[in-house]
């Protein structure tokens, strides 16, 4: 225990150094085909997901008054450390033909502060001819406007990131005092900040809430402070060296390692029960406490191993994917399940030979009546009803199988928070006025270096970007054919009848006034080339698309059955879309942030499946192991994988999606309860050892183990359902479907399991 206790300490130390990750998660690996090209993408034309948006609606604010505030926010969040453009009606700049020089110039459309109303509406009024920026920052339908912000990537992905966004709303709230208009705030940047928060919040939230019910609960079953203090002593110790492990391994705390902490306080805790459990058990038989302790360390002790294996074995399967979130989830919570069982085996049977022997009234659970009335109905069903037992049980089998077939697979950017939340009554606001800002990509390769000056490659992008734009889930493409239609515009004084692609004569002169406009900008304030965002130097254009936040399904549907197709026609293609194994060769990629987050989700959903069937496969063997018998490890796992069947069910019947948060409960849940199936069926054999009958040995069973798995059941279903209090719709999913898979499985092992053993097991 003093050893225990150094390196609870050490552990401590170590947990000191934990820090919040701010990476996005990426739930493609880095070597995927999808990855590799995303970022050649990024690296050519920069992030994509580094601008949070900020929008106003409301017609007040073109009043000068209310605009010279909104100017002044304006100079405040581009001052900002860390913001590197600020995109608004009071910063945008247009193109303007400067004649004698033959360049283009940058005119900013307000280069003061609005001096009257006269002066902003006449600014309003050029505005309102440059084609390029409808509905880029403007609604022309109802005035809904905003404001884009670009971040520093590398601060993106930064604890530096949270000290921006709170500055840029800090501003926008003394703006919103001032003038009653009311903020919409979205982007990925801003999102990811909001949710990082609550999470840590929750996070907290559910640790101490675990804790407080499982002691609450742990005193309902043996009314006594001992059986609270301790086993809660257990768990703060496991607690302290998961967070110790996540330092040790270099690893960052995110949304799902910040999980292991409550589930680990979950799952630690019927460790604990099972032991004192069988402690009072021995203890009220022959009264001697050294004796009992004994007797729990060798007929609890392995078996207590084996169900914490089986349970590690729930998370370690995760490592199997190839995704760096789930590696390190699975690897914490397993190494952790398995920490939890040597602190418990030292702790529970050490403390307890120095505190006094159970008295009398800490023994009253032993032969508490309702629990006895439950196992006395849970007997007769076994031995009087095993017909209807297998009826109802094929019953439920053919109507979950059904269920389950009908589960889809779908997952949002922004996902699992209510409508009613702010963050996702942002998003609304730029789906309702702007189509939506989560970003797609699609880069054209035409592989000539001279692409823009090329009137067939030009009239196929604008062709698509008509298409695009047709597409009620998308935003107005931008790409650099838009730049060239705002050129003609500006070579012809910004009248808004001439933004249509340039005729040759006219592409000529514009080219040659975009050479010497770049020449002069570099010469005289380093400005790079405008269009190195849009076109590389090998013939690349990138067409860059703001979406709704649809879901992974209606994503892929639109990219597979409408965008494909139309491009396809377009450009070419030689070969399948998908069968392009070098994307250099590939005529044209779509990519982006959104496109890679859908990928990602049915990845991982992929990797999830093949884990849960690597747990099957693991737990059978262990449990082959310890019985030697392949009747044995059948019978087990028939009631554990009814559970999982019936809550598939329950999420095709419910309409509940399958996504990395509903996947995840799979795997872990059956790793949890195939743990009631090992101790029956140890202490099935222990009685058959002993020279019981096959049907003494498994009513004996069900009586003695029966109220273990009852007590150990009723705490997982109460700390699993504490998650139902989450604000992100997959927690709570998480929670109440976990628990409630946990509860059947409780069922089924005290009902399923002694019928199958009676009707096909003999004595060996």
């Amino acid at each position: 225990m003093l050893i225990l206790g150094v390196v609870t300490v050490f552990m401590g130390i170590q947990a000191r150094k934990s820090e919040l990750s701010f990476r996005f998660a990426e739930l493609i690996p880095q070597t995927h085909k999808e990855m590799v090209y995303f970022r050649e993408f990024k690296k050519t034309f920069g992030s994509d997901a580094n601008i949070m948006v900020i929008g106003f609606k409301d017609s007040s604010l073109y009043k000068a008054e209310t605009f010279q505030h909104f100017q002044k926010l304006n100079q405040q969040i581009q001052a900002t450390e860390g913001v590197t453009n600020v995109i608004s009606l009071s910063t945008l700049q247009y193109l303007q033909k400067n004649k004698s020089k033959r360049i283009f110039e940058s005119i900013p459309l307000f280069d003061s502060t609005v001096a009257n109303q006269q002066e902003l509406d006449e600014k309003l009024s050029l505005f309102g001819n440059l084609e390029f920026y409808k509905k880029q920052i403007i609604n022309p339908d109802n005035g809904a406007t905003a404001i884009a912000i670009t971040i520093k990537q590398e601060l993106v992905d930064s604890p530096q990131r949270t000290i921006i966004i709170k500055s840029i709303q800090e501003y926008v709230v003394q703006f919103s005092e001032k003038t009653n208009i009311k903020a919409h705030f979205a982007g990925i940047p801003y999102v990811r900040t909001e949710l990082s928060a609550e999470v840590k919040r929750e996070l907290s939230f559910f640790l101490y809430a675990s804790l407080a019910i499982t002691a609450l609960v742990l005193f309902l079953f043996f009314r006594s402070f001992y059986a609270v203090i301790f086993p809660v002593l257990v768990i703060g110790v496991a607690v302290i060296w998961v967070s110790g492990t996540v330092v040790l391994f270099d690893y960052k705390i995110t949304g799902l390692t910040g999980l292991v902490p409550p589930i680990i306080v979950v799952i630690g805790i019927p460790n604990c029960i099972y032991l004192l459990n069988k402690y009072h058990q021995e203890y009220a038989r022959h009264g001697n406490k050294i004796k009992a302790l004994s007797t729990v360390l060798r007929k609890i002790g392995v078996v207590t191993l084996i169900t914490n294996m089986t349970t590690a074995i729930g998370f370690l399967v995760l490592i199997s994917a190839n995704i760096t979130v789930l590696k390190e989830f699975g690897l914490i919570a397993g190494i952790n399940v398995l920490s939890t069982f040597v602190i418990s085996m030292i702790l529970i049977p050490g403390v307890f030979t120095y505190l006094p022997p159970p008295s009398p009234n800490q023994l009253k659970h032993l032969d508490l009546k309702l629990l006895n009335k439950v196992l006395q109905l849970l007997e007769t069903l076994v031995l009087k009803n095993k017909k209807w037992t297998y009826i109802v049980t094929s019953l439920i089998i053919g109507f979950s199988a059904y269920g389950a077939l009908s589960v889809k697979a779908n997952s949002h950017m922004v996902d699992d928070i209510p409508k009613e939340h702010y963050v996702k009554q942002g998003l609304h606001f730029f789906e309702e006025n702007f189509s939506g800002v989560m970003p797609l990509e699609i880069v054209i390769n035409t592989k000539n270096k001279y692409a823009i000056r090329d009137l067939k490659i030009i009239q196929k992008i604008d062709a698509l970007g008509k298409f695009i734009e047709k597409q009620p889930e998308f935003s107005r493409p931008l790409s650099f054919v838009n730049f060239l239609k705002a050129t003609k515009q500006a070579y012809f004084n910004n009248h808004p009848d001439f933004y249509d692609i340039p005729s040759k004569r006219d592409r000529i002169r514009i080219l040659s006034y975009l050479r010497k406009t770049a020449k002069v900008n570099e010469e005289t304030n380093g400005k790079s080339n405008p269009l190195k965002s849009l076109v590389d130097s090998t013939g690349k254009i990138r067409v860059s698309i703001k979406t709704a936040d649809i879901g992974s399904a209606a994503i892929e549907s639109l990219v597979k059955d409408r965008m494909i197709p139309f491009a396809d026609s377009l450009f070419s293609a030689e070969k399948p879309y998908d069968s392009y194994q070098n994307y250099h060769e590939a005529p044209y990629r779509i990519t982006g942030t959104t496109l890679l987050f859908s990928r990602g989700n049915h990845y991982l959903i992929n990797n999830l499946r093949e884990s849960l069937f690597i747990a099957i496969f693991l737990i059978a063997v262990i449990m082959g192991s310890l019985f030697r018998n392949v009747r044995i490890v059948l019978i087990s796992l028939i009631p554990n994988i009814i559970p999982l069947l019936m809550t598939a069910a329950l999420m095709g019947y419910f309409d509940i999606a399958l996504k990395p948060s509903t996947a995840l409960i799979f795997s872990i849940a059956f790793g949890i309860s195939v743990d009631d199936s090992i101790h029956f069926l140890a202490k099935y054999k222990q009685e058959l050892d002993t020279g019981l009958s096959n049907r003494l040995a498994v009513l004996k069973s069900l009586k003695e183990t029966g109220a273990s798995m009852i007590y150990t059941s009723i705490i997982l279903f109460a700390g699993f359902i504490i998650f139902t209090a989450s604000s992100f719709l997959g927690t709570v999913m998480l929670g109440l479907l976990t628990s409630t898979t946990l509860l059947i499985a409780m069922v089924s092992n005290l009902i399923v399991l002694p019928s199958l053993l009676l009707t096909f097991e003999k004595k060996e």
